[in-house]
Formats: C-alpha cells, sequence, structure tokens
C-alpha cells in the first residue's frame, strides 16, 4: 500500500533530500509551496525529482493552506522542514522567525489534529537550541539556552511538538539535528560560502573570503545522512525526540582548511577576518552525542566531514566554471 507523505520545506536542502529518500521507498510526495519564495526548485531538479512530486501552494504561517495541504496530499507523515532557517537573519527579521519557524510548526501540527490525527509528524528541531551549552557533550537531557531569535523559534516550535504529543496522543517526533551540509546548501551558510569561494578563487574569479569567527565549532554532517534518521524516527511504534550528529566537532577554520587544500591552495592566503560578520551572541561550540539514535533507530552517521567538504568543492567548481 502506498503511503502519502507532505513534506514542508520542500525546496530546501533537506527537504530535496528527503523527498528522493522518500520517492525511492515507494511514497507518493507532496510538497508545500509558498507562493513568496524565489525559484528555489533548483535542488529538486538538481537531485531529478522536480517531476516526480506534488507541489502544493501553501504558507506556514496560514492554517487554512495546511488544512488544505493535509486533506489534498491525504498525508500518513508529515515532515515539517520549512522554517526561516539562517541565522543571522533572525536578528534582521525576528518576529518573521517567529511567526515561521516557531508558530509555522504549531499550525501544521493543529491541521494535522483536525484532519488526520494518526498522520505521523516530524519537527525539524536544530542544536542552535543548545545554544550557550550547559554540556561539553549535548544529548536529549542536556538543557537548553538558546543564544538567537532562530533558536528561540525552534525551541518553542519542538516543545508544542512534545505538547501535541503528550496532550493529544499524536506521533510528533523531533530531531535535534547537528549543522548538515551538502552541495545543496544554500550560499548563505558558511560551509557552502567557504565551497563556493574557494572554487570562485581558484578560477581567478574572487580574491578573497571574509569570515567571522573562524575558530567556532561545529558538528557538521551531510544532510543526505541525516534525512534518513527523520524518516526512521517516523517508522518507530513510539514516537520520540533524538539527537542527530556525528559526535566529532571541527573549527571553521579546519573546514576552511580542508576546502583550500582540496584545490591545492592555503587558506590562510584568502581568508579575512571580518567583524560584521560576527553574530551579536555567539555560539561557540557545538558536539551533539547520537548515542540515542544509534541504539533505538540503528543510525550514524557515514558520510565524514573530510568527504562531504571535498564534494562540495568538487560541486561548486563545476557550478562556477558554467557561469558566463
Amino acid at each position: 500500500m502506498t503511503k502519502n507523505a507532505l513534506i514542508t520545506g520542500i525546496t530546501g536542502q533537506d527537504g530535496a533530500y528527503i523527498a528522493r529518500l522518500l520517492l525511492d521507498k515507494g511514497y507518493e510526495v507532496f510538497g508545500l509551496h509558498a507562493r513568496r519564495a524565489s525559484d528555489t526548485l533548483w535542488r529538486l531538479r538538481e537531485l531529478d525529482v522536480l517531476d516526480r512530486v506534488e507541489l502544493i501552494e501553501g504558507d506556514l504561517t496560514d492554517l487554512s493552506s495546511m488544512i488544505r495541504a493535509m486533506n489534498k496530499s491525504q498525508a500518513t507523515e508529515v515532515y515539517n522542514l520549512g522554517a526561516q532557517s539562517f541565522v543571522a537573519t533572525s536578528w534582521e527579521q525576528p518576529i518573521l522567525t517567529g511567526y515561521v519557524t516557531g508558530l509555522g510548526a504549531l499550525n501544521m501540527m493543529e491541521a494535522i489534529r483536525l484532519t488526520n490525527q494518526k498522520a505521523r509528524f516530524y519537527q525539524a528541531s536544530t542544536s542552535e537550541m543548545f545554544g550557550k551549552i550547559q554540556e561539553s557533550m549535548q544529548s536529549e537531557a542536556t538543557p537548553f539556552y538558546p543564544r538567537s531569535p532562530y533558536g528561540v523559534a525552534k525551541l518553542y516550535a519542538h516543545w508544542m511538538t512534545v505538547n501535541y504529543r503528550e496532550s493529544f496522543d499524536m506521533h510528533c517526533s523531533s530531531g535535534i539535528l547537528f549543522n548538515h551540509e551538502s552541495p545543496l546548501r544554500g550560499i548563505e551558510f558558511v560551509t557552502r560560502k567557504v565551497t563556493d569561494a574557494v572554487a570562485r578563487i581558484k578560477q581567478g574569479k574572487q580574491k578573497e573570503l571574509r569570515l567571522g569567527n573562524i575558530d567556532a565549532k561545529r558538528d557538521w554532517g551531510h544532510a543526505a545522512d541525516y534525512v534518513e534518521a527523520m524518516w526512521l524516527m517516523l517508522q518507530q511504534d513510539v514516537p520520540d525526540d533524538y539527537v542527530v550528529a556525528t559526535g566529532r566537532t571541527t573549527t571553521v577554520r579546519d573546514m576552511c582548511k580542508i576546502a583550500f587544500s582540496h584545490v591545492g591552495l592555503n587558506y590562510e592566503d584568502f581568508v579575512v577576518i571580518d567583524p560584521k560578520f560576527y553574530r551579536p551572541a555567539e555560539v561557540e561550540v557545538l558536539l551533539g552525542n547520537p548515542a540515542k539514535a544509534k541504539a533505538k533507530l540503528g543510525w550514524e552517521a557515514k558520510i565524514s566531514l573530510e568527504e562531504m567538504i571535498t564534494t562540495m568543492v568538487n560541486a561548486d567548481m563545476k557550478r562556477v566554471a558554467r557561469e558566463v
């Protein structure tokens, strides 16, 4: 029997990867597409899935369109990946971030409750909720201390997911995902900003790369690995929350070193520290403990940081070479 899935944020990195995963598993896949979005369909094209998914016009800030999306898709699994997800922008647009990232998740769960309470719901939570870390390695039991409007909005959505699970006996699970990247990452995120700059510098189209705090540490994995964990959560008999991470932390500096050295360059010759890229409140270190995901879901990261970064550089080298 074919399963139907509804994905909010289907045009984003994670949305495209999980769309491909679900299609490969025989699902009928529907994706929410906000009218205000610019042309973000390129990721679905790149994974060759655009013609295999059905897009439904709707917006997370509009409950009525969420209800229509549920009725049209007849979804038994809902993956809520839609959000204003760029941390830096959340300080410039904190109210929008709260509406889309926080209340948007609530709208989606309420639509499920009103249309098909048996549908299973996945909430894309984030390591940014840990923020000013209270433990050196963060697990599901680590206290939260978000340091950005984005982190605060995600924390609201996270606790509402717990609340709907406990209040209405709904199958609502959260994946507390640490940083995950790929060649489909948006150019505004630091990993892709670095790999794109490496390609441009190597091909003589850019002279320097301006960054903020390059000694910040992150736990980076590959998005294609992480969407598998999302799917596994919704296959469990009992809903729960899981940290999804590699268990390894690396500085932005070392990530730059990997990217530049892949094309035979020394990052120190091109990286310029620019104070304007520092966050108003910095998150210095994030390091996830994925033990629960491994024990209960049988999941662990497969793609290494080095492999991921070199793959991203290679993809950007090809993209930059095609530019006129």
